[in-house]
């Protein structure tokens, strides 16, 4: 059982078959929204949302029979605990008031492709990693909307009182012109009270978008180069002695049905 489930596992073309689950189960999650078609077919949506459960219930089980009796190696890859989570939920009987909560977690199941597809896993490790440098940058970026905040209060609060009335007001602005959606009608409306404005709105869209943005694609692309690193790592960690033996057994298995078959094949 133990050398079959690997063999399962392992097979790529039962990912692909896990894969086509996910996006079959994200395509009746999408057809649901749709009245007419579950007033229609609605039984029959049920019926494969509970086959794809199944589904995903036996995959579980396979990868666990696969790390059998060292179960902790499955839980301790944090895509294959993502994956009992979303598993385990979907078991869980949500009826009634809480039948919503069990479409959400169908809509869940969706999320499973990120950890079926390892790029997606890249990605998503990379954005993750990103986190703690993306926090100094989100301080910088703080301290630059209170600064610009508190001086566009000064300024234009009195020309302007609806985009720069309070300090929270002016952040809302702050926050639109860093969007840079509509950022050049609020200088032009600041340009009449002060012909110098300009230096205000352009110094906050080069800081604050450009130069901030930058700051943010290069944490990211750091924390990549980190997380294929990390993959490298993993990718290289040794067998264990047990997956030897049980390759050796296999090893050993076939070789002994191959010399059957040269055995056979000689004329008596």
């Amino acid at each position: 059982m133990l050398s079959l489930s690997r063999r399962i596992v392992a097979d790529v073309r039962f990912e692909r078959f896990i894969i086509a689950l996910i996006v079959f189960n994200g395509v009746l999650v999408g057809l649901e929204t749709s009245a007419s078609f579950v007033a229609r077919y609605g039984a029959a949506i049920e019926l494969l949302h509970h086959v794809i459960l199944a589904a995903f219930v036996l995959e579980v089980v396979f990868k666990l029979a696969a790390v059998a009796p060292q179960f902790g190696r499955y839980f301790r890859d944090s895509w294959n605990l993502f994956d009992f989570t979303i598993v385990a939920l979907s078991l869980l009987p949500f009826s009634g008031e809480l039948a919503m909560v069990a479409r959400l977690v169908r809509l869940l199941r969706v999320m499973r492709l990120v950890s079926a597809l390892p790029k997606l896993r890249l990605v998503v490790a990379t954005l993750v990693n990103a986190l703690p440098g993306m926090g100094h940058v989100l301080m910088l970026v703080a301290l630059l909307f209170y600064i610009y905040g508190v001086a566009g209060f000064h300024l234009f609060h009195e020309h302007d009182p609806e985009r720069w009335g309070t300090l929270g007001v002016a952040l809302l602005t702050l926050f639109q012109i860093a969007t840079l959606e509509g950022w050049a009608e609020v200088m032009q409306t600041a340009m009449e009270a002060l012909p110098w404005a300009w230096t205000y709105f352009v110094s906050f869209v080069v800081i604050g978008t450009f130069v901030m943005l930058n700051m943010f694609i290069a944490v990211v692309i750091n924390s990549l180069e980190e997380s294929k690193a990390t993959e490298l790592v993993i990718a290289r960690d040794p067998p264990t002695g047990q997956e030897i033996l049980e390759e050796l057994r296999g090893a050993r298995e076939a070789l002994a049905k191959l010399e059957a078959r040269i055995e056979a094949a000689r004329p008596q």
